[in-house]
């Protein structure tokens, strides 16, 4: 098992533990909220980009190549920039199994002394200060492992 699948899996298994304490958890397939609001061009390994390339590799090939348009055009976006992977019809990842580890954890882990995420992310942590979020530094750290990361539109196809 590649690093990368494990660090996927444990992201897994810490957000279906965090998200199943409540069932109106707002981060979930379809929930686009922050994707249509990044603060730069999502940052990614060479490992989670094969992967990214691999799902583009499997869609049909009209939206494959309208993603990788979107991901060179991405070079020029400013804050907020909406991601070049979301499908924003369905409000989700068109590479949803390949998505970055980031994507995943998002609204789920936490740095010391505060939660990232959205608005909903953050009122759920006031109301709900029981939750054992994911460890935010851990995470970065095992990203670290993975390699140097770029920008998506710094990746060539």
């Amino acid at each position: 098992m590649t690093r990368l699948i494990q660090f996927e899996e444990a992201v897994r298994l810490r957000t279906r533990e965090i998200g199943s304490k409540r069932g109106d958890w707002p981060c979930h397939k379809g929930c686009d909220e922050c994707c249509r609001r990044l603060a730069s061009v999502p940052r990614v390994s060479r490992q989670e980009w094969q992967s990214i390339v691999a799902a583009l590799e499997d869609l049909p090939p009209d939206t494959a190549e309208l993603v990788r348009r979107r991901i060179r055009d991405s070079a020029q976006a400013e804050p907020p920039v909406v991601c070049p992977l979301l499908d924003s019809d369905s409000g989700a990842c068109l590479v949803y199994a390949a998505r970055p580890l980031a994507c995943r954890a998002y609204g789920f882990y936490a740095e010391r002394e505060f939660v990232l995420g959205c608005s909903r992310i953050e009122a759920v942590a006031q109301q709900s200060p029981e939750i054992v979020w994911g460890n935010h530094a851990a995470l970065q750290e095992n990203l670290r492992e993975l390699g140097p990361a770029r920008e998506l539109f710094e990746w060539r196809f």
